[in-house]
């Protein structure tokens, strides 16, 4: 059997919950991820120095036999200079939500003026705190992701010092504004590398394909592929892994998120065999995102085989993405 090897892989992405949900998917991850940067939009969020701490202690304590770190994450809010800089050796970045825009932001940001933000975002630029940065405006769902191309741009000129990560890009508007400034930098999900909205909606509508930002054109997906199999290194692998349980995505108001940690890495490995890129995967899931943040993550060496892997019903009440479907690779070894 043909085998690929990955060393350290990161999930740059990933929303892990709380509770029962945490306890379940958690060990998911850690299982072949050396590190994930956890999302924060809990209920309430994670916005303070404690709430930080003890999420993370959450997390270790579902994952207690893995070598895995939770890069941890503090949601934005209009903080002052003491206060990050008394956060910023317990987090990895700053996590940007315009509010009301996905699962859990209503108390993100309202209105993006540069003036407001500055006093937080220059002390993040002066304390080399990245901004990861949910970017879609509360317009048409087909255009949200282009229309914030020039927040994008504001933040990006009037902070050229602030690492500004474009999270789960989804359109070849992101992919071209990736180049135009230096400190731009975008993480892309693997279902994103995988669906159009043709796949979501085009027949009978699929709940667990359905997530935000949603699945866009054939062309947008081309361009996404582009940047990812030649893994551009300002681009980064982040699953944006969200999971619900089966009764909330298969539902009236079906709730918004695709859950793919148990299978995201056999997806990549068969995507990159796919176009003969197979050798660029280890920088698309885990030297670029090193190098973008400057970490050093818990040594970790996956194997796959290329093999039948029939994808479970559901994890723990969670349906994940092709669930009873099978794809091409599987999880050989894990040391």
């Amino acid at each position: 059997m043909k085998t690929h090897t990955i060393l350290m892989p990161l999930d740059m992405h990933l929303h892990l919950r709380d509770g029962v949900m945490l306890e379940n998917v958690a060990p998911l991850t850690a299982f072949t991820y050396s590190g994930a940067i956890v999302m924060p939009n809990l209920v309430p969020p994670v916005d303070t120095l404690d709430a930080v701490k003890a999420y993370k202690e959450r997390i270790m304590a579902a994952v207690p036999n893995d070598f895995f770190e939770p890069y941890m994450t503090l949601f934005y809010k209009n903080y002052d200079k003491e206060f990050l800089e008394h956060v910023a050796d317990e987090i990895t970045a700053v996590k940007l939500y315009p509010a009301g825009i996905t699962t859990n932001s209503e108390g993100g940001v309202e209105s993006f003026n540069i003036e407001e933000m500055r006093p937080t975002l220059q002390a993040m630029s002066d304390l080399g705190i990245p901004l990861c940065v949910h970017g879609e405006t509360d317009g048409f769902v087909m255009d949200r992701e282009a229309e914030f191309m020039s927040i994008y741009e504001l933040l990006a000129k009037n902070f050229p010092d602030l690492k500004i990560i474009m999270e789960h890009i989804t359109t070849k508007a992101a992919v071209d504004m990736l180049d135009k400034y230096p400190n731009l930098y975008a993480t892309i999900t693997v279902h994103h590398l995988l669906l159009t909205l043709d796949d979501v909606v085009g027949g009978m509508m699929m709940p667990h394909l359905f997530c935000k930002p949603i699945a866009k054109r054939p062309e947008d997906l081309d361009a996404l592929l582009g940047l990812a199999l030649e893994a551009h290194p300002k681009v980064m692998f982040g699953s944006d892994s969200a999971p619900h349980p089966q009764h909330k995505k298969e539902s009236c108001g079906c709730a918004a998120g695709v859950f793919t940690a148990p299978i995201s890495l056999q997806l990549l490995t068969e995507i990159f065999e796919q176009f003969g890129k197979l050798d660029n995967l280890q920088a698309f899931v885990s030297d670029n995102a090193q190098n973008i943040y400057g970490i050093c993550p818990e040594f970790k060496e996956v194997t796959l085989e290329k093999r039948p892997f029939l994808v479970p019903e559901n994890y723990a009440g969670v349906v994940p993405m092709y669930a009873g479907e099978v794809i091409g690779w599987a999880i050989e070894s894990v040391d």
